[in-house]
């Protein structure tokens, strides 16, 4: 891996530069919009008027670009996250627009730092569809986020500003009142949790704990884990909390051993990379040897390298850990998709994004590019496909199209050995979830659960 922050994106036109102070996000006044306060306003600051809403522009398509809104966290403890979805994405949009855009248009993102925190994120979201008036919504990172953006979308309605492709897998933008303002393209947390339990229980681990962030993203997980346990008749054997932006070198010593004291089989964890790796270190420290899973969202490889690094034994350490995902492996060169991902990723290598490309909440954090990941092949099949939604609406596109021309997309080979299906009762467009395991420095495909995790 190498150190990249700071530095130019290679190809870089499809990037422009955004300007969100932590002083403007407290200024912007959104809990007044929402009717909720804002939790990181400042003592020292003034107060702030109230940000009073104006109907936006209908978002005119320049004749030379397309401009998709991102708010996502390039900084904080989950900057990878947003990060590396950035850097797939740019692969994919780099070859594109090197080659005539789509219908003769640039696609362009502006980004915006969250942090992922909600409040920064919900001024993110006012500002790109009333003063940015971007085409839609893309990339955006993390449910305690995402759920907070909705109820902007929701006002903004008469706008038709869609989020596409949010990498997150909870429920608020599945399901009413707010599934229709967005798309899905992963599986849900759902479908990833009902899978890593179906499979413990199969191999006779039943006693399946959780671990989880204290926030919507990992109550959503927790919710599916007891909804799959509950389908076979089974309760969860313990659950553990923590307090989402901790970091890897925070003691997870409490949360081991108020499971330990459960005597669990398994554990399910639902959150960030830093925090979960913490977790497993500490799981392994202290006795805790059963299998360790983690959600796709949680960002495999800098988990795997934060728990590598400067230990002796590092394939020992790391021996009980299971991840699902929501893409297949990055290493599968059988599948079209990663064969272009991997040809288009070490032809541009986009670096991180620039100071000149996005403010971001908190400056001067070190940062290492990861050359294949999980996330960045999510962030690459999710410019893959909303370039072809793009290209289906032809030389005329408009936000009231879009809707339409989403829902032609009723079985597009993406190259990911699965179709892609939308329709009006359908805004998920792939279903299958992956299991790995590591090996050496990377994960890999899990192919017996029996001999891996099998009880003795």
């Amino acid at each position: 891996m190498k150190s990249r922050d700071g530095m130019n994106a290679k190809g870089g036109r499809a990037c422009e530069t955004i300007h969100m102070t932590r002083r403007s996000l407290i200024r912007s006044g959104v809990g007044a919009l929402l009717g909720v306060p804002l939790a990181t306003r400042l003592a020292a600051e003034p107060p702030a008027a109230p940000y009073v809403p104006r109907r936006p522009s209908p978002g005119p398509i320049r004749d030379d670009r397309i401009v998709l809104g991102v708010s996502a966290a390039f900084s904080g403890p989950s900057r990878a996250l947003g990060t590396e979805l950035y850097r797939g994405s740019m692969a994919y949009f780099n070859h594109v627009n090197e080659n005539g855009g789509v219908n003769g248009r640039e696609i362009v993102m502006k980004l915006y730092d969250d942090g992922y925190q909600p409040d920064p994120c919900v001024a993110n979201t006012i500002r790109l569809i009333q003063d940015e008036t971007v085409f839609l919504l893309f990339n955006y990172v993390g449910t305690p986020t995402v759920t907070r953006a909705l109820p902007v979308l929701k006002k903004f309605r008469d706008s038709r500003v869609y989020l596409f492709f949010p990498f997150t897998g909870a429920e608020p933008q599945r399901e009413p009142p707010y599934g229709e303002f967005a798309f899905n393209l992963r599986a849900s947390y759902r479908q990833e949790t009902a899978g890593l339990v179906n499979n413990f229980l199969r191999i006779g681990r039943r006693r399946v704990a959780v671990f989880y962030q204290n926030d919507a993203y990992g109550r959503s997980g927790w919710a599916g884990v007891r909804e799959a346990l509950a389908a076979h008749g089974e309760t969860m054997a313990g659950e553990a909390t923590y307090t989402r932006g901790t970091q890897f070198g925070a003691s997870m010593r409490d949360a081991v051993e108020i499971l330990l004291a459960r005597s669990p089989d398994a554990v399910i964890c639902i959150g960030a990379y830093q925090a979960c790796a913490a977790f497993a270190r500490d799981a392994e420290i202290l006795g805790l040897h059963i299998p360790v899973a983690n959600v796709s969202f949680v960002g495999s490889e800098n988990l795997l390298a934060l728990m590598r690094e400067n230990h002796d034994a590092p394939d020992e350490h790391t021996r009980w850990l299971v991840n699902s995902q929501v893409v297949p492996s990055y290493a599968d060169e059988s599948l079209a998709a990663v064969r272009e991902y991997r040809e288009l990723m070490e032809r541009y290598d986009p670096s991180p994004p620039s100071p000149d490309q996005v403010d971001r909440i908190v400056e001067g954090e070190p940062y290492d590019t990861v050359p294949q990941s999980f996330v960045s092949l999510e962030g690459f099949v999710n410019a893959k496909l909303i370039t072809e939604i793009i290209r289906r609406m032809g030389d005329d596109p408009t936000r009231s199209g879009i809707e339409e021309a989403v829902f032609q997309v009723r079985n597009y080979d993406l190259g990911v050995g699965e179709r892609v299906r939308y329709g009006p009762g359908r805004r998920q467009g792939l279903q299958r979830v992956y299991y790995t395991v590591p090996e050496g420095d990377r994960f890999v495909p899990l192919d017996d659960w029996e001999e891996r995790f099998g009880l003795a």
